[in-house]
């Protein structure tokens, strides 16, 4: 038989049901829309109380941005098994599972976190802070990208290329957020295609490009993602 009563949750218990509630809110609007009172009224305690684990209604957003930062880098980290094409597949299917279920918060993630909080103009210090973690999660897609790749010490080409994509993959999911015109299987593939394609465009006036090039499309299948590009690419030079 239950009593009914809740078991009082410890304080970094509540800290983290707190960033979960409004990581939740923000997959649902933009954080400059959610307030204060909406993530304590479904937390189920107070908003005074939400103060008393954090100090403002910024310092709430930026963990919970925190969070999501983690979350999405986390999305790049993939098994070194397979074809390499298929690999980049799942990684780009994981990074728009996130992006399709989070469009809000990744929006406000990627252009710098909540324009203003409610307690003020945000500080320099805190724009500094949610670049720092946008930041983060580029340098762990580079650094999966280069793993996957067999690279540790990349060429200023090779860097080049791979953080451009990263920006490429970015702006994309941003853009497609707006409207989702491309069904999103579509767009993960040409993602995973650009990738390639920017690594020909630099390899056909570089050798070390054209070595790492051949080296992608090693027992590359026909039907994977960077075979297909090669045929079509054929039939149209043909």
């Amino acid at each position: 038989m239950t009593t009914g009563v809740r078991r009082r949750l410890g304080v970094e218990e509540r800290r983290q049901q707190l960033i979960g509630v409004a990581l939740e809110l923000f997959s649902q609007r933009s954080p400059d829309e959610v307030s204060i009172d909406e993530i304590a009224s479904a937390a189920g305690i107070s908003r005074p109380l939400v103060y008393h684990y954090f100090p403002g209604k910024l310092s709430l957003y930026e963990a919970a941005l925190k969070r999501a930062s983690e979350d999405l880098a986390a999305r790049f980290v993939e098994p070194q098994e397979g074809p390499l094409g298929a690999r980049l597949l799942r990684v780009m299917r994981r990074f728009f599972d996130f992006v399709d279920d989070h469009g809000p918060g990744f929006s406000a993630l990627m252009r710098g976190g909540p324009a203003v909080p409610a307690d003020g103009v945000r500080s320099r210090d805190a724009v500094s802070r949610t670049n720092a973690l946008v930041d983060a999660v580029r340098q762990a897609a580079y650094v999966q990208i280069l793993a996957h790749l067999q690279v540790q010490n990349p060429s200023a080409r090779l860097e080049l290329v791979i953080r451009s994509w990263i920006s490429l993959v970015e702006s994309t999911a941003l853009i497609w957020l707006d409207g989702r015109r491309i069904p999103r299987r579509e767009l993960e593939a040409q993602l995973v295609r650009d990738l390639a394609a920017l690594t020909a465009v630099s390899a056909a006036y570089d050798d070390e490009m054209g070595a790492l090039l051949r080296r992608m499309l090693d027992d590359e299948p026909a039907d994977g993602p960077f075979g297909d590009l090669v045929a079509r690419l054929v039939t149209l030079a043909s």
